[in-house]
């Protein structure tokens, strides 16, 4: 049976440790995003939809969200990366063992087969080390029913040693707000080859690439 879409998270007021950098306290930017844009007016119309979405339980997501009619399941990704491979030992180390590897894929992409009809990932994929990465995209690909999209975004810059950590809300169909949660090294750079091949089951990849060097990636089931 289908975990249930409005189980909320709590969000605790800072990122775990392994994934930040602590700064002063920065005011969130808002945006628009042709990524964005595109995901929500790709299922404008449609009805009882089920969304997946990883920046948390969030009232501005949950309320947009239903506001237009669809279910919501919200999971903080990111914290959830923290409590599998967080702790004494090696952050990106610890996700080569298959036991935690486990446990991040049962918490955060446990469900039945087609049980979504889109997702939004905002940055998460970007802090997983291959081969995880590559398991959480079959995942996603399982349950995700044929035709849906998937939003995902990916630092753009190749040689860039940290990339910002955000909390993402979304403000309307093509905007969003990002809240700074600090910064952290990617797993690795995606290009746009890299990005069609890790997403090569998928019937097709689109790329926005936006001034402030994140890349925008919109997947097809």
């Amino acid at each position: 049976m289908l975990k249930d879409l409005w189980r909320a998270e709590t969000l605790a007021s800072a990122l775990p440790a392994q994934l930040k950098k602590p700064g002063p306290a920065l005011q969130p930017q808002i945006r628009s995003s042709h990524g964005l844009e595109q995901f929500f007016s790709s299922i404008q119309g449609q009805e009882n939809l089920s969304l997946l979405d990883f920046s948390g339980a969030s009232q501005a997501n949950i309320s947009f969200i239903t506001s237009l009619g669809y279910r919501i399941y919200s999971n903080d990704a990111l914290r959830t990366m923290e409590e599998a491979f967080g702790g004494s030992g090696d952050f990106v180390a610890q996700q080569s063992d298959p036991e935690r590897a486990a446990q991040f894929l049962r918490e955060t992409l446990d469900f039945p087969d087609q049980s979504f009809d889109g997702a939004l990932l905002w940055d998460t994929l970007q802090f997983l080390e291959p081969p995880l990465v590559d398991d959480a995209v079959e995942r996603l690909h399982r349950i995700l029913r044929p035709q849906s999209l998937l939003l995902a975004f990916f630092h753009a810059e190749e040689k860039a040693q940290q990339a910002p950590l955000f909390t993402y809300r979304i403000v309307d169909s093509k905007s969003m707000s990002l809240a700074p949660r600090g910064q952290s090294r990617p797993a690795k750079y995606f290009n746009n080859r890299s990005l069609e091949k890790l997403f090569q089951k998928f019937s097709s990849v689109k790329f926005f690439l936006t001034r402030d060097h994140l890349r925008e990636v919109i997947v097809r089931r």
